[in-house]
C-alpha cells in the first residue's frame, strides 16, 4: 500500500519502521529537512519537507494515492487538519494521532465524523489502559485482550522457584485443572511456538491463552495469585500518568503521582481530587522513601526519561515493592532493563506500532480484512493475530488432527457463541468462530495463510 507519515518523531519513526518491514510504500513528511534526510538515509522512504497540513506538500507527497495517511506530529491540531486535507484531496483512510486530554473526552466523536478521520490514536491513553490490565494481574509481565473480552494472553517470566521450571508441557495439563495453553516461549534470543515435549527452563518467558477465570485459577493452583495492586506510587505527571491515575482513582485505588514540575503538579492536583500529588524530586531515593515506597503494592515509573525510569524501577525492586512498571520508549533500553530484572516493560510507541500495522494489515485485504487484533510478543519475534472466521475459509469442520498447517504457526484459541475452547485434535473451526493465531518468522494476512 501507499502510506504517508506526517512527523517523524519517535512515534512516527516506529511507525514507518515497521510499515517498511511490512513491505508498504511509505513517504515521509517533516519540515526539519536534517530529519527527513537522516530518515530517507536510513530507510526506504520517499521523504518530503514541508507542513503535513499544506495542500502543496500534500500533492507533493502523491496523497491523491495514497491509501493510508498517518499524522503523528507533536501538535494535536496538525495532524487533524492534515488529516481533513488529506481526505479532501484524495487520501482514502486517515489515522490522527490525538493526545490531548480535552480531546479525548466528549467531543471526540464529533470532530471524527466531522473531519471524517478513520482512527484515532493516543499513545499515553493506550499505555495507560495497558499498565491499569497489568495491575489488576500482578504477577502478569503482559496482558493483551481480544475483541472477545473473556480470552487474553499473559506473558509470565519464569523464576528460579516456578512450578513450571523443568516441567514438559504435555504434563501441565493432568497437574493443573484450569484449561489453558503455552503457546509461545522466549529464552534469550530465541523465540519458540513449542510442541508437547518442550521443556520449560528458569527464565523462560512464556505466553499463555486462557479466559481470564482459567487464568486466576492456574496461578492459584501455583500459588502465584497475588492480590491486586490497591496502593499505587506513580513516578512522573506525564499524559500517561494523568491518564492511568484518573482510571485508578475511578477503580478505587489509593494512588500517589511525584512530578518535579510544580505547574504540572497544580493542574493533576485540579484534575484528580482523589489522587495525592507531591512536588518534588523523585530521583532522590529519599523522598520516594518519606511518600511510603515501602507499603505501596505497585511503583510505575513514567518519567519522560528511559534511563531514570530504568534506575528508580530497580531502586524499587529493590526495596521488595510486590510490582514494578516502567515506560521505556527506546528500543536498546529494553534489554538493558531485563538485565537489571525489570520484567515489566511498557512502550507507549510500541503499542501504537503494533495496532497501526494491524491496521494496515487490515486495509491491504480487499475483499474486507478478517484480522481484528494483532500483537507482536517474545521481543516481536512472534505474531499473536485475532481472526474471523469466514464462510468462505476452505477448511471449516475438519478436526485439527487432520489440517495441515505451516510449522511455526498455531491455533492457540476459539472463541465459538462466547465460550473458549482450548484447542485439541478433535476441535475444528466453524464460520463466524473467532480465532486467536500464532506465527514465528512470519506474516499472516488472513487465516488460510496459516494452510500449509
Amino acid at each position: 500500500m501507499n502510506i504517508i507519515v506526517v512527523g517523524c518523531g519517535k512515534i512516527g519513526l516506529t511507525i514507518l519502521a515497521n510499515l517498511v518491514n511490512e513491505g508498504h510504500d511509505v513517504t515521509v513528511v517533516d519540515r526539519n529537512p536534517d530529519i527527513v534526510n537522516e530518515t530517507t538515509n536510513i530507510y526506504d522512504v520517499i521523504g518530503v519537507c514541508g507542513n503535513g497540513a499544506d495542500c502543496e506538500v500534500l500533492e507533493e507527497a502523491d496523497v491523491s494515492k495514497a491509501e493510508l495517511l498517518i499524522a503523528t506530529t507533536d501538535s494535536d491540531e496538525l495532524n487533524m487538519l492534515s488529516c481533513f486535507m488529506a481526505k479532501r484531496m484524495g487520501a482514502k483512510y486517515t489515522v490522527c494521532r490525538i493526545r490531548d486530554p480535552e480531546y479525548n473526552d466528549n467531543s471526540l466523536g464529533f470532530m471524527r465524523k466531522e473531519l471524517d478521520i478513520s482512527m484515532v490514536i493516543n499513545p499515553e491513553l493506550l499505555a495507560a489502559n495497558e499498565l491499569f490490565h497489568i495491575l489488576k494481574l500482578p504477577y502478569a509481565a503482559k496482558i493483551e485482550t481480544f475483541s472477545v473480552r473473556n480470552f487474553e494472553m499473559i506473558e509470565l517470566k519464569l523464576r528460579q522457584d516456578s512450578p513450571l521450571v523443568g516441567m514438559r508441557l504435555m504434563d501441565l495439563r493432568s497437574k493443573y485443572k484450569a484449561k489453558f495453553l503455552i503457546c509461545a516461549v522466549g529464552r534469550g534470543e530465541e523465540a519458540y511456538i513449542p510442541d508437547g515435549n518442550f521443556i520449560l527452563k528458569s527464565g523462560d518467558k512464556i505466553g499463555l491463552t486462557a479466559a481470564p477465570s482459567e487464568i486466576a485459577k492456574l496461578l492459584r493452583e501455583m500459588g502465584l495469585l497475588h492480590r491486586q495492586a490497591k496502593d499505587i506510587m506513580i513516578l512522573g505527571g506525564s499524559r500517561t500518568a494523568f491518564y492511568l491515575a484518573k482510571r485508578l482513582c475511578q477503580g478505587g485505588n489509593s494512588v500517589t503521582v511525584i512530578e518535579r514540575d510544580k505547574e504540572i503538579c497544580e493542574e493533576l492536583s485540579e484534575s484528580l481530587p482523589k489522587a495525592v500529588v507531591i512536588n518534588g524530586d523523585g530521583a532522590k531515593q529519599e523522598l520516594l522513601l518519606e511518600e511510603g515506597l515501602h507499603s505501596v503494592d505497585a511503583f510505575v515509573a513514567l518519567t519522560g526519561i528511559d534511563e531514570e525510569n530504568i534506575l528508580l524501577s530497580s531502586f524499587a525492586e529493590s526495596q521488595n515493592v510486590p510490582k514494578v512498571i516502567a515506560k521505556v520508549n527506546r528500543d536498546e533500553l529494553i534489554p538493558l532493563s531485563e538485565h537489571w530484572g525489570l520484567d515489566c516493560i511498557v512502550s507507549p510507541k510500541k503499542l501504537i506500532s503494533d495496532k497501526l500495522v494491524q491496521y494496515a494489515r487490515a486495509l491491504e485485504n480487499s475483499a474486507g480484512s478478517s484480522v481484528e487484533t494483532l500483537y507482536k510478543i517474545m521481543d516481536d519475534k512472534v505474531e499473536v493475530l485475532e481472526f474471523k472466521v469466514k464462510s468462505d475459509f476452505p477448511q471449516l469442520k475438519i478436526p485439527f488432527k487432520e489440517l495441515k498447517t505451516k510449522s511455526n504457526t498455531l491455533v492457540a484459541g476459539i472463541v465459538r457463541d462466547r465460550k473458549i475452547i482450548i484447542p485439541a485434535g478433535d476441535d475444528y473451526l466453524l464460520s463466524g468462530d473467532k480465532v486467536v493465531v500464532l506465527a514465528a518468522n512470519q506474516r499472516l494476512n488472513n487465516l488460510s495463510d496459516i494452510l500449509g
